[in-house]
């Protein structure tokens, strides 16, 4: 099962900072993709390719003006949709189900108000707490759940730069280029 991330109505001047932190936890947490909708941004695209040039991995980022053509082209390429909200079916309770379709899974993560459309067109509208908080810390809670634990794992191929975990200090190791 592939994994990628629907980032609705990002706006250059207000949302540069949240998503690219939805960029960054997508793919630190085994999503292969973010499609942004909205305002094209080329310099966060940038951005995330850099840190994706430095850290490993083949993740990637594009843009897709409307999302709607995005979700429809998804589902009819077989895909399933999970739409990240307050409103919907607890995370703990979707999961499993979200689980057992072994289909690639769009996930949509909003930007300001989300419009009706994208609820009715998610296979899955999932809870992730039913307090307001941030769509970061939603794709990070539902993407550990889904991937169980196995993001923990995974392994960044082709990084020139690798933090080697420690209770104390940083160490980092610098991978040379052998082109």
């Amino acid at each position: 099962m592939n994994i990628s991330v629907l980032r609705l109505d990002h706006r250059r001047r207000r949302d540069a900072r949240i998503t690219t932190h939805v960029c960054l936890t997508a793919r630190a947490f085994g999503a292969g993709e973010v499609i942004l909708s909205g305002e094209h941004d080329k310099k966060l695209m940038e951005n995330v390719e850099d840190v994706r040039d430095r850290w490993g991995g083949s993740f990637k980022v594009s843009y897709q003006k409307n999302w709607d053509n995005v979700i429809e082209e998804w589902q009819n390429n077989g895909g399933k949709v999970v739409h990240l909200t307050m409103y919907g079916t607890p995370v703990q309770e979707a999961v499993p189900q979200i689980r057992k379709s072994d289909k690639d899974k769009l996930v949509i993560v909003g930007g300001s108000r989300v419009p009706t459309p994208v609820y009715k067109a998610a296979d899955w509208n999932v809870s992730v707490t039913t307090q307001p908080h941030s769509e970061v810390s939603s794709l990070g809670v539902f993407l550990h759940m889904l991937m169980d634990g196995k993001e923990f794992d995974l392994e960044f191929e082709g990084g020139k730069l690798e933090v080697v975990p420690s209770a104390e200090g940083k160490q980092v190791i610098t991978h040379d280029d052998k082109d």
